[in-house]
């Protein structure tokens, strides 16, 4: 068979959204099957059958997952010994002396340490905070090494020894001559060549953990599906990279999921020319949130899973444990959704494949916003009867109504998601109620009015393909590889040589990935960007640049930033702590509108109830033949997801089938 499509998936905890486009004709196809945590490769194989194509047929296949994320955040890692400069193998038990809560003495102060100190060995080794050797590293301190390393058993090992960002070289040694002894060797100037020693060594350690998970899980996707170069992986700074680099680095697909969506977001964002946006991802897990300004998704320099610090450039998403299969709870303080989910298996009560937990999924399901008549992606169908068992105790606990009860719960998962926007955009001196709500995921749509009233955003746009959103952005991004050093170079006598030099070995370092895969040099762009903090300050912002470097330029770029973030600027000497540098090959791929299904020909009025409105008879309208506007109360559906219109709100479609929801003038 000919390989003409292209193919992105994401894994998520309920579902594998799958996104299948034909390369010379721009064909979509989507579907979604249940995720299989214990068998990953086998979910995905089964979603390129759930598209009607074989894998003969398949040329480029990426995909963004969550595996890695849930592994650190459940603790199911594989045991890992740490090597660390002598008198430093003590820094993961140290930490930072911050308490998880202030105030709870109860509450442990903070997490157990990712590696117990039996396995923490002190090499004899000693570098000054500029590279230059102190205490040479000999031959027989790495023999040494090796003999504990046997006694140990462990099968992976992260090596973090003190100013390795700034000279590799006694890590280097230990890589060569670690080879055979261990199966994996995760090395802290490869995963996170900064300063830092704590988060450093933290980041290094949690590579090392996933190196297991991930050469495994990847190698067995290289066996079942052998594509060569066509195989990637999306990573958690927005963009595809080679399997060969995730190998090394299994680190970068934590949050590559919902780093995805995030891509695919600024897609829309810049074909629409809409300068604030807001994504909105409410998947059956999680909810996920990023801001984007101006075409460009905020980034961050890591962030903390769980409750220990993970430092690589990312996509800044926040997540809450808030998605369609979030548990509901009703205790003595009132009504908490999540952070437990009912998952895949067995999923939500209404799903009926025998859970009993009451979820948001099922609160929906009773508010008539879920096709009873029709099966999600031709596989789950809607139990109503199974969704009222589950909802019923809540509802005499609290004395009201199914109907009431079930507001309640969307109520205060709206409630939930509107903290999380609270934290991408008022915490970042932006006001929220000046973007536009992207509404994506499986349950994005059906929420996006109730949350853009609590918010007071008065625009929404639900995308095309909009369940299978984040494996549409796996497809629609840029191929890249991406890299962030410490320099620490004051602008006031900055030697220009120097510092050109660092970057030109960095820019090369970042090409070669790309250039392996086959990509011509001719068509890698590159990106710089400075991480600049005033000589006092302990935390760099992000200024772009271009070569040659220009002192003075970059200074002015530093304090018009620092003053739209801070609201002042001051002229004190400032340093580049940082430099990152991303290549990219730009994409190509081009996305047709999504086929629509053709199984169902009549859509059914049925009652629903909203806020004020209860049991209403609503208008159901099918999303891939509509084509004017149509005012609330309505139901938008497809064969994967629905749009919920509630009351004093329009919905309006354009041509490529995005639907823009809009506040009804009173």
């Amino acid at each position: 068979m000919d390989q003409i499509w292209e193919i992105g998936t994401d894994i998520g905890g309920t579902f594998t959204d799958i996104i299948a486009i034909r390369r010379d004709t721009a064909e979509t196809r989507i579907a979604k099957v249940p995720s299989r945590p214990q068998a990953p490769v086998q979910a995905m194989l089964e979603a390129i059958e759930a598209v009607g194509l074989h894998k003969s047929e398949v040329k480029r296949f990426i995909h963004g997952t969550t595996r890695i994320t849930n592994a650190i955040v459940e603790g199911r890692l594989p045991k890992v010994a740490l090597v660390a400069t002598q008198g430093f193998e003590d820094v993961l038990e140290i930490a930072r002396y911050r308490r998880r809560d202030l105030y709870r003495l109860d509450v442990v102060p903070k997490p157990k340490a990712l590696v117990p100190r039996e396995l923490c060995f002190a090499l004899d080794e000693r570098l000054d905070h500029e590279g230059g050797i102190l205490k040479a590293l000999e031959e027989a301190e790495i023999d040494r090494l090796i003999v504990w390393l046997k006694e140990t058993g462990v099968q992976s090992v992260a090596v973090a020894l003190l100013h390795a960002y700034a000279n590799p070289v006694h890590e280097k040694m230990l890589a060569e001559r670690l080879k055979g002894v261990v199966p994996h060797v995760s090395l802290s100037h490869e995963v996170n060549a900064e300063a830092r020693e704590y988060e450093r060594t933290s980041s290094t350690v949690f590579n090392a953990a996933a190196m297991p998970i991930a050469v495994e899980y990847l190698s067995e996707l290289e066996e079942r599906l052998p594509l060569g170069a066509g195989l990637q992986v999306f990573h958690s700074a927005g963009a595809m990279i080679p399997i060969a680099a995730v190998k090394r680095r299994p680190l970068v697909m934590a949050m590559s999921g919902p780093a995805a969506g995030v891509s695919a977001s600024v897609s829309i964002a810049r074909q629409l020319d809409k300068s604030r946006v807001l994504t909105f991802d409410m998947g059956g897990t999680t909810t996920d949130v990023c801001l984007i300004i101006d075409g460009q998704a905020e980034m961050t320099d890591g962030k903390l899973l769980g409750d220990r610090p993970l430092r690589q450039p990312m996509l800044a998403v926040h997540s809450i444990g808030a998605g369609g299969g979030s548990i509901v709870r009703a205790g003595s303080g009132g009504l908490t959704v999540g952070p437990e989910s009912a998952g895949s298996e067995p999923g939500p009560a209404c799903y009926g494949r025998g859970g009993t937990e009451p979820t948001i999924t099922d609160a929906n399901a009773l508010l008539g916003y879920l096709n009873p008549a029709t099966k999600l992606g031709d596989r789950i169908g809607i139990d109503l009867a199974a969704a009222a068992r589950a909802v019923q105790p809540i509802a005499d606990r609290l004395g009201l109504s199914l109907t009431e009860t079930a507001l309640g719960i969307i109520k205060v998962a709206n409630a939930t998601m509107g903290r999380a926007l609270r934290r991408v955009t008022v915490e970042r001196g932006i006001d929220g109620r000046d973007c536009t709500l992207l509404a994506f995921g499986g349950g994005g749509p059906m929420h996006a009015s109730g949350l853009a009233e609590l918010y007071g955003i008065s625009e929404i746009v639900v995308p095309a393909a909009s369940s299978a959103f984040s494996a549409l952005g796996c497809l629609t991004a840029d191929f890249s590889f991406l890299q962030q050093q410490t320099l620490r170079a004051a602008l006031d006598g900055i030697d220009l040589t120097r510092v050109s030099q660092r970057i030109g070995a960095m820019v090369e370092l970042t090409l070669e990935p790309l250039v392996a895969n086959a990509i011509p040099r001719e068509s890698i762009e590159i990106e710089l960007v400075a991480l600049m903090r005033y000589a006092a300050q302990s935390d760099a912002i992000p200024v772009p640049f271009t070569l040659p470097l220009e002192p003075a330029l970059l200074q002015q770029h530093f304090l018009a930033k620092h003053r739209e973030l801070y609201g002042y600027a001051t002229a004190e000497p400032c340093v580049i702590e940082s430099i990152r540098v991303q290549a990219r090959q730009p994409s190509t791929t081009s996305v047709g509108r999504p086929g629509t299904d053709s199984r169902r020909t009549e859509f059914v009025a049925r009652t629903c109830s909203f806020d004020n409105a209860h049991d209403v008879l609503t208008e159901v309208i099918d999303r891939g033949t509509m084509s004017d506007a149509v005012t609330g109360p309505a139901i938008i559906e497809d064969a994967w997801s629905t749009v919920v219109v509630p009351p004093g709100w329009q919905a309006t479609p354009n041509s490529t089938g995005n639907l823009f929801l809009t506040k009804v003038a009173s």
